[in-house]
């Protein structure tokens, strides 16, 4: 299994060209199964999960295609002429929890869906639930047989009023997608907000869905006979966006990231700024570099858009630990989205966790060590503190990194990090077996 390898303390500085969001590029993917004409997507990247959500396509009827790289991300077309198999299985889908978005597609366009209850992070409970209950509000019969959600709608689907009891950014992606082909019409009630329902929502107009109320939490989706293919370009990853302003900070360096902006993180902006960071917009990107004074512990609550993300969370826990002061980050979206908390504790960090609040007191250094990766973005918060600590880093079970992060320690390195990966054996394997 591969390792990364860190030598810290050396400021960052350079330019970091961020890639399309993983987390809109997987329901974009998805929405092929919607339409048996190409869709194109531009500034794809290349990612574990992108990968995982291909297999899984292929399997289903969906032909795909690479037409080269635009800027820096891939140009891929995906086509489901025929869907030539309604089962998601077991083997494909536990890699990622995303794969319950080929959910709705498949029952809208097939009338049939198998799917296989989700595997991917072990971050929380992450119930389907939702999806389940509003599918079977327009109008499918779902059951769950042997570790599958048989959903069947052999007559199509119908429009409905749904309202989500919380919100779920994959169950309105996995609804909006199968009411654009329901008979009559639909609204979504109390709709995640995300940057990425916005962008799946848009793309799905592009192919002649009729929606409106996009951007807000009341989705109303006039539902049509059948869509047609477009050309879409997929919005950049406001996650990796502000990872890497992180790692500016926690490094006390200074960091151009191009083919960004600060509109896709309206709270992680000002949060960042309190804490001392400076962020500048560019053209086309974003200046981050810590002035003059030192970082200041900042407060955190997760929330769901426009709120600051968990996606976000333990990069941030990393800065605040390197912070002077105090610093309270409580989590409100997933349960266990703490488990990075014992490895920042082996580097020396300062924190106390009671319930869903973790009290940070900051200090002037950490110390390299060698920890364990957990999820995709605990990962991410490890090869940030190793930035920052001093001596070596050695971060094991690195391939929750690629699901979410890529080229994460070329694009480091190039801006002076001393970081490296150390290829293991079985890294596929053990992967796999893993996530």
């Amino acid at each position: 299994m591969d390792k990364i390898r860190i030598i810290g303390e050396k400021p960052l500085k350079g330019v970091v060209h961020i890639g399309g969001s993983k987390n809109a590029t997987l329901p974009l993917m998805a929405a092929s199964l919607l339409t048996e004409k190409p869709l194109v997507l531009q500034n794809v990247p290349d990612l574990a999960d992108v990968t995982s959500m291909a297999i899984l396509l292929e399997h289903l009827g969906c032909h795909i295609s690479h037409q080269g790289l635009s800027g820096h991300g891939a140009t891929m077309a995906f086509q489901t002429s025929d869907v030539r198999s309604s089962i998601a299985p077991y083997d494909l889908v536990r890699k990622m929890r995303a794969s319950i978005l080929v959910l709705g597609p498949l029952v809208a366009r097939a009338g049939e869906a198998f799917v296989s209850l989700p595997g991917g992070c072990a971050i929380g409970t992450r119930p389907v639930d939702l999806h389940m209950r509003a599918l079977s509000q327009l109008g499918a019969d779902i059951t769950l047989e042997d570790g599958y959600i048989h959903a069947r709608a052999p007559n199509g689907l119908t429009g409905a009023t749904i309202t989500f009891p919380t919100i779920t950014v994959t169950g309105t992606e996995n609804i909006l997608m199968a009411a654009c082909l329901a008979k009559g019409e639909s609204r979504l009630v109390n709709a995640a907000r995300e940057p990425e329902v916005v962008d799946l929502a848009n793309c799905l107009v592009s192919m002649g869905a009729k929606i409106s109320g996009i951007g807000t939490d009341t989705l109303v989706i006039e539902g049509v006979d059948e869509l047609h293919g477009t050309h879409h370009r997929v919005i950049p990853d406001r996650i990796e966006t502000g990872t890497y302003a992180i790692a500016a900070a926690i490094t006390r360096g200074e960091l151009d990231l191009m083919g960004t902006s600060l509109d896709l993180i309206p709270t992680v902006h000002p949060l960042l700024t309190q804490s001392g960071v400076i962020l500048e917009e560019l053209d086309n990107g974003i200046r981050v570099r810590v002035g003059h004074q030192d970082i200041t512990g900042t407060d955190v609550m997760t929330e769901p858009f426009p709120g600051f993300p968990t996606d976000l969370q333990a990069q941030m826990m990393a800065l605040m630990v390197t912070s002077q002061g105090a610093a309270m980050i409580t989590e409100t979206i997933f349960e266990n989205r703490f488990m990075h908390v014992p490895e920042l504790q082996r580097m020396g960090a300062n924190i106390t966790v009671h319930n869903a609040s973790a009290m940070i007191r900051g200090q002037q250094h950490l110390t390299g060590a060698p920890v364990m990766a957990t999820d995709l973005r605990a990962s991410v918060s490890l090869v940030l503190a190793g930035l920052a600590a001093r001596g070596e880093t050695l971060i094991n079970r690195v391939y929750h990194l690629d699901r979410g992060y890529e080229q994460v320690e070329a694009k480091l390195a190039q801006c002076g990090a001393d970081i490296e990966r150390i290829r293991g054996q079985h890294h596929d394997a053990e992967g796999q077996r893993a996530a």
